[in-house]
């Protein structure tokens, strides 16, 4: 697990002036990864770090060959169209490049003047998926989201009786996975309306978004070779937001009984930047379990989980709707939660999905499933905020929304804050709706 160290110093400062303002959120203490070219070039996709406003590019970078040793060979291996090469090198690379980079960018630093031609303006920029994932599971990590949607697919029994002993999770595609700013096309599929006999073929008419965090592996695992859960965290390079698209009506109709197919499999956004967990040391909290639950078996429990176990991560759900953004109205948020409530930590979930010998790849997903708190305004999701519907969100432009509509966009944030330490923030990602490709007319929301 990481610890604080140099990097973290709060008193930093980097010669990168826009890193230095109050809600930066990308000081010289955060250093979070991308893979980036400047927009509408035919530039090389290559690695990136970003720096207040800037992107630090680390192919240039390299070139100079300011950095040697292990910092050295750890930043050559950013410097191709994916991060996954780095990201096998493991902790101690991660954490001697993070240890020169901070050298490099902080006030005073002599290789000022030649590291600033590496530098470009994030606003000039797009971006690639950070790395090829291999594999993608999601988890389902927050009781009060899984108590909430329970209770509206299953009245009489809203909580399994598995949830409280074992990590749940699926198995989702990788193919499907985009990077923020993607359009998402209103997905087709089977419902059941109801009262009805049999099942319709048309367009989701209750689409909703899913607020997650998303967690990279780092180093994978020899098949049969299970990573025990005071090792996970070595594992772990870093983490990013998600959003897990979902048709709540296909969903409803086909998840029994194996579970979400078509209702998830269609899209699935993160965010460009991954923040490494070494950058989060500082704004970790013990993990809890409340005393009258189950507590986990051996294998998902330990001292060190219980001290510092969890992370203090703040996160923020918007939706823009096309009324908005022709009226010049900002984005209207939806809910806010924190990371620190979910039921199963990051470390939990890895060594509890290679317990039974599964083996995880460099570059592998993880999605923490919907974060909700214990508070109906702490949703992640809308089936949660509206009731399943029943209950419209009233918006600033006089819309409202049970589900999403056609134009909306949504928007998430997160980021760590903590007095007398700088806000380590994980960027955006968002995605906008657009209409179903099998249909004449757009299919807004009921």
């Amino acid at each position: 697990m990481a610890v604080p160290n140099a990097t973290h110093d709060p008193s930093l400062q980097s010669w990168v002036s826009a890193a230095n303002r109050a809600a930066a959120e990308f000081p010289i203490q955060n250093l979070p990864y991308a893979v980036f070219r400047r927009a509408g070039t035919a530039e090389a996709w290559r690695g990136g770090v970003a720096i207040g406003d800037q992107v630090l590019d680390l192919a240039a970078l390299h070139e100079l060959g300011t950095l040697t040793g292990v910092a050295g060979r750890a930043l050559s291996a950013c410097t191709g169209s994916t991060l996954n090469d780095f990201l096998a090198l493991g902790a101690p690379s991660w954490s001697a490049l993070r240890a020169g980079l901070s050298c490099l960018l902080r006030a005073g630093a002599p290789e000022e003047q030649t590291v600033s031609r590496t530098l470009v303006p994030q606003a000039d920029v797009e971006y690639s998926l950070p790395v090829h994932i291999g594999g993608f599971t999601d988890f389902y990590a927050s009781i009060h989201h899984a108590t909430a949607v329970g209770k509206l697919f299953r009245p009489d029994n809203p909580l399994l009786p598995n949830y409280k002993w074992v990590p749940i999770a699926y198995h989702g595609r990788t193919s499907s996975i985009g990077v923020s700013g993607q359009e998402i096309p209103r997905p087709m599929g089977q419902i059941l309306p109801t009262g009805a006999a049999q099942p319709l073929f048309t367009a989701c008419r209750r689409l909703d978004y899913e607020l997650e965090v998303g967690i990279f592996v780092g180093t994978g695992n020899a098949r049969g070779a299970p990573v025990t859960l005071a090792a996970a965290e070595e594992h772990i390079f870093g983490l990013c937001l998600l959003n897990d698209w979902s048709a709540r009506d296909i969903q409803a109709w086909e998840y029994q009984p194996l579970g979400p197919f078509l209702a998830k499999n269609f899209a699935t956004t993160i965010s460009p930047w991954i923040v490494t967990l070494e950058a989060l040391a500082p704004y970790r909290v013990p993990w809890t379990r409340p005393a009258e639950d189950p507590q986990p078996l051996s294998y998902l429990d330990g001292e060190q989980l219980r001290v510092d176990g969890g992370l203090d991560l703040y996160l923020e759900a918007a939706i823009e709707t096309a009324r908005m953004r022709a009226t010049g109205l900002p984005p209207y948020r939806l809910s806010t939660s924190n990371f620190r409530h979910c039921y199963w930590s990051i470390a939990q979930m890895l060594a509890h999905h290679t317990v039974n010998g599964c083996n995880l790849e460099s570059g592998d997903l993880l999605g923490s499933g919907t974060q909700s708190g214990p508070n109906p305004e702490e949703a992640g999701s809308l089936l949660e905020l509206s009731a399943g519907g029943s209950r419209p969100i009233s918006l600033p432009s006089g819309e409202t929304r049970t589900f999403l509509a056609d134009g909306d966009r949504v928007i998430f944030r997160g980021w760590c804050a903590a007095p007398g330490r700088p806000r380590i923030g994980f960027g955006e990602v968002s995605g906008t709706i657009t209409p179903a490709r099998n249909e004449r007319t757009p299919q807004n929301a009921l």
